[in-house]
């Protein structure tokens, strides 16, 4: 069983989905190390990572002897080992409900739609896809925002890390609308310290790896 002292590793390249996860890391403020799999090579599917991850997919974290992949799963864990961080209402909280709702509705209902629409698929009766709409899916995120500053009101969560990530990407690759209500949670969540970090870390890996080397390059 993983104590809270334990290190924390983040296999990790940028860019990818693992930017997700080391932001949640900055979030919570505690020491963690960076072990670099490089998806342009297709290290994700050496056995080696194989053996974390089945999928050959990143990110993935080891915290002690606990190994997690997937995103939110590992949002949401964070989050519950380290509760001084105070980025999840405890499981007896009434809000504990809605966190757990928006931070899985991203991976469930989210990039489900938006991959739907990116691809031009056509649409399937309403009962045949578990995210039902892209126009649904939207809708519902942009109703949650519209009078908060944040998906659980004025109180920033895990589930932010998740949402955000989201919304940002979205906005980026212009698949969803940028409606002010997108706009101005998205600028809310970019003048956070924990995320200027993650990107300001990641900028500096991205940099390196299109940079001359003579020597092999080291984590950072």
């Amino acid at each position: 069983m993983a104590k809270s002292s334990d290190r924390l590793l983040l296999y990790h390249w940028a860019p990818s989905r693992s930017l997700t996860a080391r932001w949640m890391l900055e979030e919570v403020g505690r020491p963690y190390d960076i072990a670099l799999v490089d998806i342009s090579k297709g290290e994700q599917h050496e056995p080696r990572h194989l053996a974390l991850n089945p999928m050959g997919k990143l990110p993935v974290l080891a915290h002690g002897d606990v190994v997690i992949s997937e995103t939110a799963a590992i949002c949401c864990y964070l989050a519950d080992v380290f509760p001084d961080a105070d980025l999840a209402p405890a499981i007896d909280h009434p809000l504990r409900g809605p966190y757990l709702k928006w931070l899985f509705y991203m991976p469930s209902c989210f990039e489900p739609a938006i991959t739907h629409k990116a691809m031009g698929w056509p649409d399937a009766p309403r009962g045949t896809l578990g995210w039902g709409s892209y126009d649904a899916v939207v809708a519902t995120l942009e109703r949650a925002l519209a009078s908060s500053r944040y998906i659980l009101g004025d109180r920033f969560s895990a589930a932010d890390v998740i949402v955000g990530a989201g919304i940002r990407w979205g906005l980026e690759f212009k698949l969803l609308p940028e409606t002010e209500t997108f706009r101005r949670y998205s600028a809310d969540l970019l003048a956070r310290p924990a995320l200027q970090r993650q990107r300001s870390a990641d900028a500096a890996l991205i940099a390196s790896q299109s940079a001359p080397k003579s020597t092999p390059q080291s984590a950072p």
